[in-house]
């Protein structure tokens, strides 16, 4: 290829950037709030947090969009009990599937043959398809967005969060142990390194109350997730106990925010420190 053919190569995709970012700028135009759901690594429960604080926002009359930005593990269709619809496509344009009237969602389990397949691609056809996520779904006007990213500090968050360039902030969701304690502070670095507002830390999982007995069982401790906020100076939205039944639900497609449990007491508390942090951002910014 001559030298010529080069620049213009270049030129080409350069544009092609230019104009994907600036449909992704459209489109989240219409988004008031921008919530990343993030964690240092798996099992901690992290979709559980996001499928939950969306429903949660949704509860509360607002108009909320769910994103399952995890590729290779999709699991919000199933956690709402969606998984076997499908999203329409009308004029190039993706319309989500509806969770409840308030409550938007799109997946990449959507558009699979079957449940069982699984999603072997690389980091650019991922990106390509978190890209039209943001840009090619039709969400319309929202309140929130809020994404549900894999586990770590990959290509995903790193994506999402160049792409959108004005996310409101991260919630970081651990366990109370200390494995998981350690990668909780990667995610703490990653977003600030990104210039992403750390919301706060939820422990998920702190705590069980005995059905038999009464007591409280720490299967994998307690307080850490609150040591390690005050360590890293950020702040501590609060602890989710566990419970059986959320894992019940959870299979059944029911959020546990529709149970009158101390778990959905626990959260509301959460969500509230979450909205408060977000609508005082905003708040502050356009004063």
């Amino acid at each position: 290829m001559s030298e010529e053919e080069h620049r213009a190569a270049g030129e080409a995709h350069a544009e092609g950037a230019e104009s994907h970012e600036e449909a992704v700028r459209k489109s989240m135009e219409h988004v008031k709030h921008k919530v990343m759901v993030i964690s240092g690594k798996g099992g901690v429960g992290k979709t559980t947090v996001a499928v939950n604080l969306a429903f949660a926002l949704s509860m509360r009359g607002l108009d909320v969009g769910l994103m399952d930005a995890d590729i290779h593990g999709p699991d919000v269709p199933k956690m709402l009990g969606i998984e076997d619809r499908r999203p329409e496509v009308i004029d190039g344009r993706v319309n989500p599937v509806h969770a409840t009237p308030r409550l938007k969602t799109i997946s990449i389990a959507y558009f699979l043959p079957d449940r069982n397949a699984a999603v072997i691609w690389r980091g650019p056809l991922k990106m390509h398809a978190i890209r039209q996520f943001l840009s090619d779904v039709n969400w319309g006007e929202l309140d929130y967005l809020v994404i549900d990213l894999p586990p770590g500090t990959g290509d995903e968050p790193l994506s999402v969060a160049q792409l959108i360039k004005n996310v409101d902030g991260a919630v970081i969701v651990t366990t109370p142990q200390e494995m998981s304690l350690l990668d909780v502070r990667k995610a703490v670095k990653f977003s600030q390194v990104l210039g992403i507002p750390v919301i706060g830390i939820v422990e998920n999982m702190s705590g069980m109350i005995c059905p038999h007995c009464g007591k409280e069982i720490n299967i994998f401790k307690k307080g850490g997730g609150e040591r390690a906020a005050r360590e890293m100076g950020v702040p501590f939205l609060g602890s989710v106990p566990f419970d059986t039944r959320v894992v019940e639900d959870a299979d059944a497609g029911v959020p546990f925010m529709l149970r009158n449990t101390n778990v959905k007491d626990s959260f509301e508390k959460i969500v509230e420190k979450i909205r408060n942090f977000v609508e005082r951002r905003q708040t502050t910014q356009t004063t």
